[in-house]
């Protein structure tokens, strides 16, 4: 677990308070103490409206913002509807399976992707911002950190066919209010040399989570910092009043 920066309270809900006020307009001793004792207030944090997705749109990164980048390289994508995403069975443990639907926002009110290509770099990255209702992407930040703690591999069915993939954990970055990174390493089977190699860094900004992925395959590579740093900065100074 790593989580660099306190997090705060979480919103509170609806509060009913009752302020009692003296009557009369007595100015003896015992209108001085009432005048002494703190009142109450009503004063409960309003609930904060989550990014949309079109505002999360507003906050990914456009032509010439990123560096070695190809022109056009930067494309912004939906997530594909539920009904048009070919279904595999569960991956063999539980908790590996909280990871990569947090990673994937999948339950988040609103997911924006983007893919990243860069020169030179036939496996480019991608990063998904997902927004949360007020205090649910803390909650699912929890659910993200018990999980890392017990997923270790898992065995799954993808687009190749079967695969066990196996995490391991790495120093996360001191960005956002919480922040966790593991590196993925699938075998690529007989007749193709190297492992399939995919960081994920995953960052709480607020009432958001941005998931950063760096794929390499017979080697490692890390998702630009400055970037990192960048795009949750966005996502922080627009959830500020």
């Amino acid at each position: 677990m790593h989580v660099r920066k306190p997090r705060p309270m979480p919103a509170a809900g609806p509060m009913i308070a009752g302020v009692l006020m003296a009557a009369g307009c007595s100015a003896g001793p015992d209108a001085a103490q009432d005048s002494a004792r703190p009142r109450a207030t009503a004063s409960a944090k309003a609930a904060v409206a989550p990014l949309t997705q079109a505002q999360l749109r507003t906050l990914t990164f456009k032509d010439g913002e990123v560096a070695g980048a190809y022109e056009g390289g930067l494309s912004v994508q939906d997530p594909q509807p539920e009904e048009e995403r070919r279904s595999f069975p569960p991956v063999s443990d539980p908790a590996c399976r909280t990871t990569l639907d947090i990673r994937n926002g999948e339950h988040a009110s609103a997911v924006v992707l983007q893919v990243f290509n860069w020169e030179g770099d036939i496996w480019g990255g991608g990063s998904t911002l997902a927004a949360y209702e007020d205090g649910k992407a803390e909650q699912a930040f929890t659910q993200l950190e018990q999980a890392l703690g017990s997923c270790r591999s898992y065995e799954g069915t993808g687009w190749v066919g079967k695969f066990k993939a196996t995490l391991t954990r790495e120093q996360a970055p001191d960005v956002g209010d919480e922040a966790v990174r593991f590196r993925e390493t699938v075998p690529m089977g007989p007749g193709q040399p190297g492992d399939r190699n995919e960081q994920f860094t995953l960052v709480r900004a607020g009432n958001t989570i941005v998931t950063f992925r760096k794929l390499n395959v017979g080697g490692s590579a890390s998702f630009p910092a400055d970037l990192v740093s960048r795009q949750v900065e966005r996502l922080q100074n627009a959830q500020r009043p």
